[in-house]
């Protein structure tokens, strides 16, 4: 349970990098935030599954380049569901799933290490 928080708050912190570095991403607060990076989890675990089989005949032949789309379309798809939380424009759409990937990456492994360490610590 306590790893899905994790998850949620590095999506969440994430998101606000996002908001720094793209133009067009706007994020009003943190519990919008933290809102968004649920409701993103929900949309990628039921949604991006099936737009990712119907979208494959593109995405074969653009090499790969059309699930930038899928995942511009899914995180567009939660800003609309989310109050506080709205994207704007074409490079947001294209540049803010591809940053906030690296970003959550990062920030999921460096929480994910932080409670290997405290488990290790607690071990001896």
């Amino acid at each position: 349970m306590l790893g899905y928080f994790f998850t949620i708050l590095a999506t969440a912190l994430s998101l606000l990098v996002v908001d720094i570095i793209v133009p067009g991403v706007d994020i009003a607060n943190f519990p919008s935030a933290m809102l968004a990076a649920i409701v993103i989890g929900l949309v990628n675990s039921s949604i991006r599954p099936v737009l990712s089989v119907l979208s494959l005949p593109l995405t074969f032949l653009t090499l790969g380049a059309f699930s930038l789309v899928v995942n511009g379309f899914c995180l567009w798809l939660a800003s609309i569901l989310v109050p506080g939380f709205s994207m704007n424009g074409l490079l947001a759409f294209i540049l803010a799933p591809v940053i906030l990937s690296f970003a959550s990456t990062f920030l999921n492994k460096y929480f994910a290490e932080r409670g290997t360490e405290k488990s290790n610590s607690t071990k001896s």
